[in-house]
């Protein structure tokens, strides 16, 4: 079931002129529920036009601030994001979610490890609650950003780096990537791409001596610094990403139609939500279980809905599907037969999948 708690927006403010900051109020009998570890989400929920509208957003305070702020960058089109940074005020209400999501590495506070993370724009929300927990929590250990952004004043929390850069000037390094304004230092202009990778990897990166690398930002950087620190060595375990827009991808057409040309049309599908059954007929209108379970009545979780968020994942037990993307689970979770139902396409006549994951 999708247990949204009623909560209450005590500060929003603008961190850019297009990025809201907002906290939440979260009370004294929800806070065991609501703990959550640096890197994780929060699904947000509320109604826009008549709509059940709902996006997930990183935290991007720490655990060891006791606060709950996600920033909300305001995408064009973006019907939710758009709603937080023109309408939503201080004293309103959201359909909040627990927190969620596996983009973080347990602290360890007696190690020394030495921690790269490479972001673009609000790819910056989990970064900001990883490094500041890890800066915090392991006096022994480094971190390195690389933070690409469009100008200057496009910096979603710059204030805030600075001031970790201060406080652990000897642990902490920052190096600001623009594409629209030049910066003195030409290697600081324009996007990543492998001749900057080169750099980064023979001058600032140690990748021998790199512990974990956090990516954060669109597919196409995401894939092309893994590839590249793959390449160099760095065990692909230590390479964690989160990815913020799934954008389009034309390489995975082939692969969706392959799998939809599979689906068994009429599956029986049984979801598992809370100890309860809830059986239906998928319908050929629609071509993966989520879609059919949510028009068959069902009152299941998930957030984008794109294969990003894995706030709809369930485990499938019986029978088998496809997924026609997947940029959330990795593969040991995959193994396990855990799917994302927004992309699980049924291919036998009988399905049964567990929420209760």
């Amino acid at each position: 079931m999708a247990d949204f708690y009623s909560i209450k927006v005590v500060d929003i403010y603008k961190e850019t002129k297009d990025c809201s900051v907002v906290s939440f109020a979260i009370p004294d009998d929800l806070y065991d529920k609501f703990t959550f570890t640096q890197g994780q989400y929060l699904t947000l929920q509320t109604k826009i036009n008549g709509e059940d509208v709902r996006r997930s957003y990183s935290l991007c305070s720490s655990p060891l601030d006791n606060q709950w702020k996600v920033a909300v960058k305001q995408i064009q089109g973006g019907v939710f994001s758009t709603y937080v940074n023109t309408e939503l005020k201080q004293g309103d209400t959201l359909g909040v979610m627990q927190p969620s999501g596996n983009f973080f590495v347990e602290v360890d506070k007696t190690s020394s490890k030495n921690y790269i993370a490479f972001a673009a724009g609000s790819g910056i929300t989990p970064m900001l609650s990883i490094i500041k927990t890890h800066l915090l929590s392991e006096p022994n250990s480094t971190f390195k950003l690389f933070y690409l952004n469009r100008t200057v004043k496009s910096i979603i929390f710059k204030e805030e780096i600075e001031e970790l850069k201060n406080q652990f000037f000897e642990r902490f390094q920052v190096f600001y990537f623009l594409t629209k304004e030049q910066r003195d230092i030409p290697f600081l202009n324009g996007r990543f791409d492998k001749e900057k990778l080169e750099v980064l990897t023979k001058t600032f990166i140690d990748v021998e001596d790199t512990s974990d690398c956090f990516i954060c930002g669109p597919q196409s950087m995401i894939f092309l610094i893994r590839d590249h620190l793959e390449e160099k060595g760095l065990d692909k375990d230590k390479i964690h990403y989160e990815l913020f827009f799934s954008g389009d991808n034309k390489d995975s057409d082939g692969q969706i139609a392959e799998v939809l040309e599979q689906k068994v049309e009429g599956t029986e599908v049984t979801i598992i939500d809370g100890g309860k059954e809830f059986h239906f007929t998928m319908d050929d209108d629609f071509d993966n279980i989520l879609d059919g379970a949510l028009a068959a009545g069902a009152d299941l979780p998930y957030a984008c809905k794109g294969g990003v968020c894995s706030t709809c994942k369930c485990r499938v037990v019986e029978g088998d599907v496809k997924m026609k993307i997947n940029y959330a689970l990795d593969e040991k979770e995959v193994s396990q037969n855990l799917v994302l139902s927004c992309q699980a396409v049924p291919i036998t006549e009988k399905v049964v999948v567990d929420f209760d994951v």
